[in-house]
């Protein structure tokens, strides 16, 4: 699903105010449990992919050429991995069995806010700073029963139990990346494209790009942050990394990282 699709669903559906509750529960006693992780649309993040391959101990390469089907943001050029169903009667999803998910403490970030949709873009606070606008909107499918029990909630309650702010706080800086390129109107092209693949999605790849092309050379980075960032265990260092240096690929600057003079 693009950006405009997804825009376009999202405001189809029944917002909820930040300070609205609701009432929702998911568990292996509720009538359709795992019928919601079937025959999805679902695009991963950086993050998403990040958690997963991890947790699978795969390479992002391997991961991605196994689990995903590769599309692009029309808008941005952007890559845009879609995980993929497995094919099967009911397209389910690959990583769910009979007891659950599989992957749950690792889930990806969308599944996580289910039954919300967050819409975030970005604004300016009251003191004119950019800042990350939230809309909430509330997902009610004909099959599910899980608002006929559970606790009442406000989103930010829900995304605090379902752990969603980590991946939220990583794929808002990878969506003020695509705000920038689309405010540009200067999609990716190929070539940059395949960049963003390879550092956003592959960060293994991207620790051998940063040696072989001696990266830490070219721009102002102190010693703890190279540390982490080439450390196989640090991956969240790696992918903030990354993102800051295909702002200064694209751009030529960023506000988070210099070039050396």
């Amino acid at each position: 699903m693009d950006s405009d699709a997804s825009r376009e669903f999202l405001e189809s559906l029944p917002e909820l105010k930040a300070d609205q509750t609701f009432c929702f529960d998911c568990n292996p006693d509720v009538p359709c449990f795992n019928r919601c992780c079937a025959d999805l649309t679902l695009p991963l993040t950086p993050y998403d992919v990040l958690r997963l391959r991890r947790q699978l101990g795969m390479s992002g390469e391997d991961f991605l050429q196994r689990f995903t089907s590769m599309r692009s943001f029309p808008d941005t050029g952007f890559p845009l991995p879609m995980l993929r169903m497995l094919q099967m009667p009911g397209d389910p999803c690959p990583f769910v069995g009979p007891a659950g998910c599989m992957v749950y403490e690792d889930r990806p970030g969308a599944c996580r806010c289910y039954p919300l949709g967050r819409g975030a873009s970005i604004g300016r606070d009251a003191a004119g700073q950019n800042t990350v606008l939230e809309r909430f909107f509330l997902v009610r499918e004909e099959h599910c029963r899980g608002f006929d029990q559970g606790t009442a909630r406000t989103p930010a309650q829900w995304f605090a139990d379902q752990q969603v702010d980590v991946y939220n706080a990583s794929n808002d800086r990878y969506m003020r990346l695509m705000t920038m390129v689309r405010a540009s109107g200067r999609p990716l092209e190929a070539r940059l494209a395949t960049t963003a693949v390879l550092c956003l999605f592959q960060l293994d790849k991207f620790r051998e790009l940063i040696a072989n092309m001696r990266i830490f050379e070219r721009v102002e980075v102190d010693d703890a942050r190279k540390a982490a960032v080439m450390d196989a265990k640090a991956d969240e260092a790696a992918l903030d990394f990354a993102l800051d240096w295909m702002e200064l690929v694209i751009f030529s600057k960023s506000e988070r990282l210099s070039k050396k003079l």
